[in-house]
């Protein structure tokens, strides 16, 4: 992910490059202690909803017509536990947004967000039940992991005054996520620029989990930098 910001360059604006981690490390301890310090602890709040992932494991096992529901946060959760309060919390819990009720706490029945890729000047704008049919109750916290991914990237873009995030069109869908946890916390919605992907033969994204071949391995092989952009059409 690449984020810019106004700073005191004389341009005006800086890019940071940052690598997103899963590993519990500052960035995520900073996380949580922003989403403390913004959103309070209140257990009756947007983030009551909890669940064990045995029970959620058994309810999207269950027989349905069709392919098991997913969005950019994985299986959409299927509300198992959302009743339970958050005063019996176990060590074996995960908290999740409620999404229905974080529509409510902010009054309004859709959010949006812009992109400079992406039909830009546009705002692409998804409603509460489409938020709920393609997304549902995303993680927020879950055992050996202060946070999620989602929160984290939100807190610490604004903690680092990030005005555009630059990432690949992969991850389009997770921005509406990451819009509503702004308007949440009463955090400002950076421009997004949603970049095309490097697709093998195959159709399948480039990447490192898939041992995607790096650049440097062209040029070892003696490509060139015209070879290489003829590969990617460029």
């Amino acid at each position: 992910l690449v984020g810019q910001r106004r700073d005191h360059d004389p341009e005006g604006l800086r890019e940071l490059d940052h690598a997103d981690d899963l590993d519990g490390t500052s960035r995520f301890r900073r996380a949580t202690h922003g989403a403390r310090r913004h959103a309070g602890r209140r257990a009756d709040g947007p983030a009551a909803g909890r669940g064990r992932r045995g029970d959620i494991r058994a309810a999207l096992s269950a027989p349905q017509e069709g392919a098991l529901p997913a969005g950019p946060d994985g299986l959409i959760y299927p509300g198992t536990c959302r009743h339970r309060a958050m005063a019996g919390a176990g060590s074996g819990d995960v908290i999740r947004l409620d999404a229905a009720r974080a529509f409510e706490a902010l009054a309004t029945d859709r959010i949006a967000f812009r992109d400079e890729v992406v039909l830009p000047g546009t705002d692409h704008d998804l409603s509460k039940e489409d938020f709920a049919a393609r997304i549902g109750d995303v993680i927020l916290s879950r055992r050996g992991m202060g946070t999620s991914y989602h929160l984290a990237v939100v807190l610490d873009d604004a903690a680092q005054g990030i005005t555009k995030v630059t990432r690949g069109k992969d991850l389009f869908e997770s921005t509406w996520i990451h819009v509503l946890l702004q308007r949440l916390l009463d955090l400002p919605t950076p421009l997004y620029h949603h970049h095309r992907l490097i697709r093998d033969d195959g159709g399948r994204r480039l990447a490192k989990r898939d041992d995607a071949r790096a650049i440097r391995h062209y040029r070892d092989e003696g490509a060139t930098p015209d070879d290489i952009r003829r590969l990617l059409d460029l």
